[in-house]
Parts: structure tokens; sequence; C-alpha cells
């Protein structure tokens, strides 16, 4: 399987120019440069960046200067610091993961596609000069599954129109499902070798997402610890999200989730790439703010110990707040030990 060298240990900018309150304000004090010095004294290799349209596109389409002007700052920046950088488009016109953006229509509107091909040819003429440090990441998180064959159509258009500024930048590419691992397969085969596929993992969700304020069926009281039997994990499941996750298949119910876990998990991503020749990344994984620090360090040492066995690169989320911050104060006695295995 390749490897993305270059994007081993990186860390989310959530919240900073997507996710958020659009205000200059919020762009200019959200993260700073000595965020980005602070992320490279972390021992990491990148950073991923996640923008919304609104940042740079009006309602109307028309392009806002000083919203580009900032993600050159952010290019700036990691190039000051020797960082890599993915450059994530979040949200684009007509189609949010989040349904409390109220953005709809994307996968039925060729004129919204068209919108979303023109704002990646921008994206291309003016950044892709920075290809040796820069990657694009098309869309964050497709939802529904009968949305795939449509984006495999639209996925590998963009793709052609980037290359015609861009011919050798690497593209990451994800699939239904939020970025999941059980839609790889699904993906189209990558249009060339600068092609290299995305997920995302927040499982096991019981423990990561324990008391989210943004889940309907959650308990905003719920708390787990991260060492919990595969039992345990199931029932937690059913009774704070209504469903038995599909890909926890064991012998012994009573066993301890550890590393195992994500192995199988990964199992699947690892095949698919093998098969396909192509990269694997995952742009994003964490755990709410919610578990004890703690627990958060046993989580990051399973998962990574995961990664670290099949060379698959990967961005925690979130470098900052966004209920998953890593800089936070609640963190400080046990970063040093959760920076190694970012």
């Amino acid at each position: 399987m390749k490897e993305f060298k270059g994007y081993t240990h990186g860390v989310n900018l959530g919240g900073w120019l997507s996710q958020c309150n659009h205000t200059k304000e919020r762009y200019d004090t959200f993260i700073v440069e000595s965020d980005i010095e602070k992320i490279k004294s972390w021992g990491l290799d990148h950073i991923r960046v996640p923008v919304d349209y609104d940042l740079v596109e009006d309602k109307e389409g028309n392009y806002k200067e000083d919203g580009f002007a900032y993600i050159q700052k952010a290019l700036d920046w990691a190039g000051k610091y020797g960082l890599n950088m993915v450059l994530d488009l979040h949200k684009t016109f007509g189609y949010s993961f989040d349904d409390g953006e109220q953005e709809g229509g994307f996968f039925e509107n060729e004129k919204y596609q068209e919108r979303f091909y023109k704002l990646w040819e921008q994206f291309a003429k003016r950044f892709g000069k920075y290809e040796d440090r820069l990657c694009f990441e098309l869309l964050n998180e497709v939802t529904k599954k009968e949305y795939g064959p449509i984006w495999n159509r639209v996925s590998t258009e963009c793709i052609r129109r980037i290359r015609v500024y861009a011919p050798s930048i690497n593209i990451l590419l994800g699939g239904y499902y939020n970025n999941s691992i059980v839609a790889l397969k699904d993906l189209c085969d990558p249009v060339d070798e600068h092609v290299i596929y995305n997920f995302h993992c927040y499982e096991p969700m019981p423990f990561t997402h324990q008391g989210a304020h943004w889940i309907t069926t959650m308990d905003p009281k719920f708390r787990m610890p991260f060492k919990a039997s595969y039992r345990t994990y199931f029932a937690n499941s059913e009774a704070q999200f209504g469903n038995r996750p599909e890909e926890l298949h064991v012998e012994n119910l009573d066993d301890t989730l550890g590393v195992e876990y994500f192995e199988k998990y990964m199992q699947e991503a690892v095949r698919v790439a093998e098969e396909r020749n192509v990269a694997l990344y995952c742009g994003e994984y964490g755990v709410i703010d919610n578990a004890t620090p703690e627990d958060t360090v046993e989580f990051y040492r399973a998962i990574s110990t995961a990664f670290n066995n099949h060379n698959i690169g990967r961005a925690a989320w979130s470098y900052k707040q966004m209920d998953f911050g890593i800089s936070d104060a609640r963190m400080d006695g046990v970063r040093a030990e959760l920076l190694k295995l970012l």
C-alpha cells in the first residue's frame, strides 16, 4: 500500500474558517501565527484547514478576495514553520454534512455542481503552485449512501477541472456515511496516481461522542470509560444511538476493547487501498471533551498503534475548542503523553 508522505501526524484547525460565525474578528483571532508555531513545536508535520464556501463566496457566487487571503495566510504560516497543509472544503453551496447549516440541493442540481467545480478551479489557479506542501480535499463528509454514484461522477469531473491548473497536486477523496471506511469500496478507482483515499474515524461512537449535545438520541449526562467490554459497548450503542454497530464482530463479548478493535475496523480500508494501490489518510478522529483526559490518551494510544501498523497518515480533531480541543487547558496534565501518539 502506498504511503501519504508528509501527512503522517497532523491536527485540524476546526472552527477557524469553517463551522463558525463568518466574521473578520473570528478569522483574525481564533487562530494566529503563534498557534502554527506551537503545532510545529508539537512535532507534527501538517495541518488540515477546513473552509466553508462562505469564506470565499457570497450567496450569489461572487468571490471574496479577503477570504482567499486567509487561506494564503494559512499557507504562508505553514510554509514558515515547515508544515504541510490540507485545504478541506467543509461546506459547499447547496451541501453541508451538518443539517443545521440548512444547505441542500447540491447532489440534485447541476448548477450547484458547476459552482463547486468553478470554486475548485479558483483554488487550483491560486494555490496549485504549492503542490509540494499542499493537498486538496474536495468535500467533507458526504452523508447518504444514495449520493455515492453522483459523488463519483462529480468528484471525477472536479479532479479533471483541477488538473488543468494543478496537474499533480495530491487530492483527498472520501465517500458516503461521513467518510466511512465502508464507503471506500464504492469510490470510483483513482483517476490518477495523485488521488488519496480519505476516511474519518470516530469509532467507537459511544466513547468518542459520549454526552454529545448535538446527537438527539444521546443522554447529555451519559459517560463511559474507554477500556470497557464489547458487551458494554453494544449496550451503550443501543441505548444512546438506537443501533448495534455492525463493524463490531467479536467472538467473546466480554473481551476489553483495545487496539485489535481498530485493526479490525481498518481491515477493509487497507484491503481496498492495497487492491487499488492508493494511499490512505484519516482526516478526522478524536474524543469529545466529556471523556476524561486519561481515557482520551488510551483511545489515542490504541488507534495510533493501528495507524502506525499500516502507515496511515492522519489529522486529529481538533487543535482548539470545538468540543475536542487538544490545546485546551483540561488536557494540560496529559498533553505531553498525548502528543507522542498523534
